[in-house]
């Protein structure tokens, strides 16, 4: 469809008000920081000072939201209004997206979270499983010391950021789970962690080469809908974070493995709904040391069972493939909080000056090192 000045402009404005409704209804919609545990440190001192015969019990902030009223405003959005057929398809898979999201956040804490979740994110199949015991199956590779601390993180995410004009404040958090997050443009720092070189600069390029990037070019166009995210689109997001990990050349064998063990926790989770059965699993079968045993855990049992840790390898294997099928079409991806399988609309809708193509690129898509021949090999292996 080809848009003629006025048209664009009418149909901009039409989307652009239920953008802006759309906006204000799910702002304060965050399921990553609400099934974050308050009291995450404490309860893993005490699991390990009772060598893990405790359940951990989480707790998690409480939601003021009206879901009943929120879902009946985001229902009521006029988007047969919007004239665009891929514009307006997106709306309603947005729209739609939110709705699970809002059956997420009112469920924390509570069996139905588990069930809300895999409606949402689904759930390893055979093949995520083949892929995580293939990796697994791989040697541990010896790295450095972990010789840099919080601090030391922090000051050098702040200096990629200056190096590569992206605007965003580094902050220390001593309640996360995660080593690094993005939430906007603020960028949160575990205060426990500890990195070496090689996994910092890998830590930047994940976080602010992809994560801040797409929400600095989100923010720059004429709509909201990219900032919003399309639905999934965590694996999408998750798997150019990795590739681009990858591309930088500051990857390694144990990352994989680190995402393989992801898959397996969360099928573990999904049938045996036990924290010390899937912990001992992960330290016993696959010989993991006890924090990061407990980190991968506490991910997946999050919130009452938080399936989504299982995408991030799945998302890496299809964001591969993508990248050397795509061409230079690729860097569309990176024009928000995109998922693939929304592509070809994003695509139109850029062509079309309906959205705009992405401001900045991932500094390892725009310069990507020489790969490594085994990890390339290794990569290509997945199915």
């Amino acid at each position: 469809m080809t848009l003629n000045d006025s048209d664009k402009q009418d149909l901009i404005s039409v989307a652009g008000a239920i953008d802006q409704q759309l906006s204000l209804l799910v702002d304060n919609i965050d399921i990553l920081s609400s099934v974050t545990p308050l009291n995450y440190q404490s309860e893993r001192q005490r699991f390990f000072e009772n060598r893990f015969s405790v359940e951990p019990e989480f707790v998690y902030q409480e939601h003021t939201l009206d879901v009943h009223q929120t879902k009946r405003h985001l229902y009521a959005l006029p988007i047969e209004r919007i004239s665009h057929h891929g514009l307006r398809h997106l709306y309603s898979d947005v729209i739609q997206s939110y709705v699970d999201k809002l059956d997420q956040l009112c469920s924390i804490g509570t069996p139905d979270f588990l069930y809300n979740s895999l409606r949402y994110y689904g759930e390893p199949d055979s093949k995520d499983i083949s892929n995580a015991n293939f990796l697994l199956h791989l040697p541990a590779e010896v790295g450095e010391a972990p010789n840099y601390d919080a601090v030391s993180i922090a000051e050098f995410m702040q200096t990629f950021c200056v190096e590569h004009g992206y605007e965003g404040t580094i902050e220390i958090n001593n309640t996360m789970i995660a080593n690094a997050l993005v939430a906007g443009t603020k960028v949160k720092i575990n205060a426990t962690a500890r990195m070496n070189r090689n996994d910092m600069a890998a830590l930047a390029h994940h976080e602010l080469g992809v994560h801040l990037l797409t929400t600095l070019n989100s923010q720059t166009q004429p709509l909201k809908i990219l900032s919003l995210g399309c639905p999934l689109n965590t694996k999408t997001q998750e798997g150019i974070a990795i590739l681009c990990e990858f591309l930088s050349g500051h990857f390694n064998i144990n990352r994989l493995r680190t995402l393989a063990l992801r898959v397996i926790a969360v099928e573990s989770m999904i049938r045996e709904r036990d924290f010390r059965t899937t912990f001992l699993l992960l330290k016993e079968q696959h010989n993991v040391d006890d924090n990061v045993a407990f980190t991968i855990t506490s991910r997946v049992y999050r919130g009452g069972g938080y399936t989504k840790d299982y995408l991030y390898l799945r998302g890496f294997s299809e964001i591969l493939n993508a990248y050397e099928q795509f061409g230079e079409d690729f860097t569309l991806l990176l024009a928000g909080k995109t998922e693939i399988r929304y592509f070809e609309i994003i695509k139109n809708l850029i062509e079309e000056n309906i959205l705009c193509s992405p401001k900045y690129i991932s500094p390892a898509v725009a310069s990507p090192a020489q790969a490594n021949p085994i990890y390339k090999y290794i990569a290509s292996a997945l199915k």
